[in-house]
């Protein structure tokens, strides 16, 4: 079965795998930050704090082990570092669900930031698969998974967590342990024997993973454009709960249902609105237009003052994801078939930078925000900042794509180490 060579059902495959893992994903988003304020005493300003240290901690176990990963699945394959992921989330879940006290849930975040590393698998994975003039309708398409894991997730959270705020946990921890049946039984390898490339330790570690950026001079500027949006992006997980609890009084419920109106959102975009865009303003455009709408939507969510006008939003937030696609194609095709999961992991760093320091940012200018204004008018400055990140990035994009790769697959760069 690991042999077998992907076909074009493959795809499909890993599609079905990245929607599984955001649907597990998804059911947690609305409970753990109230769980985390049970846990820790029931206040508000308390819990947005130490969300943001349960946060950060997640985020350095992205940095640290995302790189190993996927360094890994460039010399043994994609298919062991899915079923490895997938297992160790789903034990993880378990541990959380079942966890007696703050100090434990902290242990399950840790081992979660560890073992969550499909998501950039399945960027390599698709970048195997898929020729380099397809590639941003395909990570349009992955990112569909993405949005339809969100749009079930939170909506099924919210619900559960009305009776109970363990039980998505634990029915986050079935998806996982299922995702790692269908992973063991159905997913093929994607990565030929040939073009895997020898494990290094300066490759695999946090720092070299982000030197690869700097074997090509074009990675650079898209690295930061990337690293930029990311801690924009974090303001959302970071912060939105509390936030939405704080100003409009929504709690599992409403959380859940406006998680699952911004996925279908989401995966509008992806599915229909990725391609012909780039297709008819081309990538650079489409990246531009991308992170403008992200920082518009960003914009309403900071200075809605009721739950209607906060939904108004969800349109900009959602064309910020015209954005995604055509730069991972970009930097797909400037990088050559041994190092996309080297690449992959070089962004899963650049993700847990901007998750150390974003959520300890934002949770800190939520909590000033909460305690200096009774009324909570002032708690979407966590937003008004974020939307000030993306306008950077707009400056930063459009000078990072002045000159695009040709759609002919790009050179390896040298390994790291090597």
């Amino acid at each position: 079965m690991s042999e077998r060579k992907p076909t074009r059902a493959a795809f499909a495959f890993v599609f079905v795998t990245v929607a599984l893992d955001m649907l597990a994903l998804g059911v947690m988003i609305p409970v753990l930050p109230e769980l985390i304020r049970e846990l820790s005493g029931g206040d508000t300003a308390s819990a947005v704090d130490t969300s943001g240290v349960f946060s950060f901690a997640w985020a350095t176990m992205q940095f640290l082990f995302s790189p190993l990963l996927g360094t890994l699945s460039d010399r043994f394959g994609r298919r062991p570092v899915f079923l490895i992921s997938n297992l160790g989330l789903g034990l993880d879940y378990l541990l959380m669900a079942s966890a007696p006290a703050l100090s434990w849930l902290f242990v399950g975040r840790l081992i979660s930031g560890i073992t969550a590393a499909s998501f950039s698998t399945a960027g390599a994975y698709i970048a195997d698969v898929t020729p380099p003039e397809e590639r941003s309708a395909k990570f349009g398409q992955l990112g569909a998974a993405f949005g339809l894991g969100f749009v079930i997730g939170p909506a099924i959270g919210g619900v559960l967590g009305e009776y109970s705020l363990r039980l998505p946990l634990w029915f986050a921890a079935g998806l996982s342990l299922l995702n790692f049946c269908y992973g063991f039984f159905v997913l093929p390898e994607s990565l030929p024997k040939e073009k895997r490339a020898p494990f290094t330790f300066a490759a695999a570690n946090p720092l070299g993973s982000l030197r690869l950026f700097r074997t090509q001079p074009a990675l650079i500027g898209l690295a930061l454009v990337v690293f930029v949006e990311l801690l924009a992006h974090t303001s959302l997980p970071s912060v939105f709960v509390l936030y939405a609890d704080a100003r409009y009084g929504w709690h599992e419920h409403e959380v859940g249902l406006t998680l699952a109106l911004i996925g279908i959102s989401s995966t509008v975009v992806s599915v229909l609105m990725v391609a012909p865009t780039v297709k008819r303003f081309g990538e650079r455009a489409t990246v531009v237009l991308g992170i403008l709408m992200g920082a518009l939507g960003l914009a309403i969510y900071a200075a809605a003052p009721n739950g209607m006008l906060f939904l108004i939003g969800t349109v900009p937030m959602a064309l910020w994801g015209l954005d995604g696609p055509p730069e991972q194609s970009i930097m797909s095709r400037i990088v050559g078939p041994k190092a996309q999961g080297q690449l992959q992991g070089g962004i899963s760093s650049l993700q847990g930078v901007a998750g150390m320091i974003g959520p300890l940012i934002y949770s800190r200018v939520l909590s000033a925000a909460l305690r200096a204004d009774t009324s909570h008018t002032l708690a979407g400055a966590p937003f008004y900042l974020a939307a000030g990140l993306m306008l950077i990035a707009v400056v930063l994009a459009w000078r990072a794509t002045r000159v695009l790769p040709p759609m002919d697959e790009g050179e390896a760069p040298p390994s790291i180490g090597h």
